[in-house]
């Protein structure tokens, strides 16, 4: 067996090429099953183990050892590829250099991981809102990425860090002029990820640059939203920073959107509830025991008071409003973990708003709209059962009725000479 590999080991040394080619495709294949045994066996028992334990699950499940194992196979490469026969001097050089900067790189990710665990415990304390860390965290991890960034270009031109740091110093100023949108852009896009202010599917609204749609794309120095009516606004990615706007996401997530609508009513229709119109409001079920409670809540009242001139009476606008509040109470398409509310409003020259605050339990523009819509058909259907009536400016037709209320004086001819 000896004399048959030194037969081959001769052999291969004689087509040189094919043998470098063997040592490589050996070479690549040892970093893959270090890279496999550490990823599919070491790491899987170590977060079990972790797991296992009474770390916090965030420790358990942060990545900053399935970062660090990434060394592996690079070290792997990085020593095994000047064993390789026959490889110009160039290629071991440039493949250490990679190599070097590879693990530069991944030693960047596992601090800003580590960083990104601190801050996540730390939000963990009672305290943390008065006080936060994130701001200097994110300080931290540029500094630690411009840090690594030196150190890479360093190692993939082999030379010393130092001499690239002096270099820079001259090269600032122009550096900035030159690249400020883009640097300004980068700012921005750091801030938008960092602190999660808009993402791709986001509704967001920014009336003075005309935009109302969704984020369908964000880039470095752009965001593309798409307009309802599928025209497409690019907006500068530092607008969002510098500008205000306003993103529905937090609407979409809660499960539930706002209706507050106002029914403007005719002041004149506001009267007290005589006891025929109890009666027949009673036949209502939503209002038959709001009727009994609030009557026997008056008689006890007015029972107390010497003259019944200062009693309380029943109103057909209280019972309305109660009326509407129980409808809203009932009806299973608006949402009862919400704020609901029916109430005045300042009356004004268009009569008295009474406004409708609730939430539909549904977040989908089209049943939103349709769930607003049968609410208000029905409240403005059944409001002459109280006795009110909807405030409008007159029009044609109104002023026709009117005419018609009125005989037609005939014009009279004088008497003829």
């Amino acid at each position: 067996m000896p004399e048959q590999y030194r037969e081959a080991l001769q052999w291969l040394e004689q087509h040189q090429q094919l043998y470098t080619l063997i040592s490589l495709s050996l070479l690549a294949l040892a970093a893959w099953i270090a890279n496999w045994l550490v990823k599919r066996i070491l790491l899987r028992a170590l977060y079990r183990g972790l797991r296992a334990t009474q770390l916090d699950r965030s420790i358990a499940d942060s990545p900053v050892i399935s970062r660090l194992a990434n060394i592996v196979p690079a070290l792997i490469l990085s020593l095994g590829i000047a064993l390789i026969p026959n490889l110009p001097g160039e290629v071991t050089e440039i493949v250490r250099n990679v190599c070097g900067a590879f693990v530069v790189l991944t030693l960047a990710l596992a601090i800003s991981e580590v960083l990104n665990l601190i801050n996540t415990l730390y939000q963990r304390r009672p305290d943390a809102n008065l006080r936060p860390i994130k701001g200097y965290v994110q300080v931290l991890k540029i500094a630690v990425f411009a840090i690594a960034t030196i150190l890479i270009i360093a190692a993939l031109v082999d030379r010393s860090p130092l001499i690239l740091l002096s270099g820079l110093g001259a090269m600032a100023a122009v550096l900035l002029l030159i690249f400020q949108d883009t640097l300004l852009s980068l700012v921005a896009s750091v801030q938008i990820s960092s602190n999660d202010i808009i993402r791709v599917g986001d509704w967001v609204e920014m009336p003075q640059l005309n935009a109302d749609g969704d984020v369908i794309d964000i880039a470095l120095h752009t965001v593309k939203v798409q307009n309802w009516d599928k025209t497409i606004t690019t907006i500068p990615t530092k607008r969002f920073i510098t500008d205000s706007f306003k993103n529905w996401r937090g609407m979409q997530e809660s499960g539930g959107r706002r209706i507050k609508r106002s029914l403007h009513l005719d002041q004149n229709s506001v009267r007290f509830l005589d006891a025929e119109t109890q009666a027949q409001l009673h036949r209502f079920d939503l209002l038959g025991d709001y009727l009994d409670n609030k009557q026997a809540e008056l008689q006890q009242y007015n029972a107390s008071l010497s003259d019944p001139l200062n009693g309380r009476q029943l109103t057909n606008l209280g019972t309305f409003r109660a009326y509407v509040e129980h409808y809203l109470r009932t009806n299973p398409e608006v949402h009862q973990q919400m704020t609901l509310l029916v109430r005045h409003q300042q009356p004004n020259e268009n009569g008295l708003p009474l406004e409708i605050y609730c939430f539909t339990n549904t977040v989908a523009w089209a049943q939103y709209e349709r769930i607003q819509a049968d609410i208000f058909d029905h409240l403005l259907a059944i409001l002459p059962a109280f006795g009110l009536r909807v405030f409008q400016n007159p029009s044609g037709g109104d002023l026709r009725i009117l005419a018609g209320n009125f005989p037609t004086v005939r014009r009279q001819e004088p008497d003829s000479v």
